[in-house]
């Protein structure tokens, strides 16, 4: 193999945040979606390619596969400008990244996949999605808090922290039914990121 092969879900916001990193790095790979419970995921499983088994799955060209979205951001961006060299924004960095896995995707990704896919309507009660959406908006609110004293996350530029929150922040609106415009500041984050050099969106997929 001479080139990264990327194994992701073309609707997920775990899948999204590496291609978006391989976009705005300029790297080149090969691409292959898979969606939620097609036969296309299942022999995956079936062929034991997704450690993990989850997806994303990053394969390198000797041929490890690396499994969880934000630990293939932290490989992607090492030596570069999004993965800082300093400690403390290195810390940061990492700390906005794990409240995000922590936090806010089982929130705010959650109420979305509630809503979009058939299989899991069924648990989409009004009770779980009012749960849901007081408690996504708390956690937009921290953001917001934070987004008011500086442009990004964790550095005074862009890191994979941002990255990392980009992906299910910017859609949590349309697919999840959060009430983005109580929140200026993280909307004007969502609108830097969207400016960034190489952005592409989460329908660009690769051909």
């Amino acid at each position: 193999m001479t080139e990264l092969t990327l194994y992701s879900m073309p609707s997920s916001g775990n899948s999204y945040k590496v291609r978006l990193l391989l976009a705005l790095l300029g790297r080149s790979y090969r691409h292959i979606g898979m969606e939620y419970e097609t036969p296309e995921l299942a022999d995956a499983h079936a062929r034991g390619v997704l450690p993990l088994k989850k997806l994303p799955t990053l394969e390198l060209p000797d041929g490890t596969r690396l499994p969880e979205s934000n630990a293939i951001l932290c490989y992607l961006a090492e030596g570069t400008d999004w993965m800082p060299s300093d400690p403390i924004e290195r810390a940061l960095t990492l700390a906005w990244m794990f409240w995000e896995q922590n936090q806010h995707e089982g929130v705010i990704a959650v109420r979305a996949a509630l809503r979009t896919y058939e299989s899991r309507k069924h648990l989409a009660t009004p009770e779980r999605l009012a749960e849901l959406l007081d408690r996504g908006h708390e956690l937009l609110g921290q953001m917001e808090d934070h987004l008011q004293k500086g442009d990004w996350l964790a550095a005074n530029r862009p890191t994979i922290a941002d990255i990392s929150l980009y992906a299910y922040t910017h859609s949590a609106e349309i697919k999840g039914g959060f009430d983005l415009k109580r929140f200026p500041a993280v909307q004007s984050w969502l609108d830097r990121v969207a400016a960034l050099p190489g952005y592409i969106r989460l329908t660009d997929i690769p051909e």
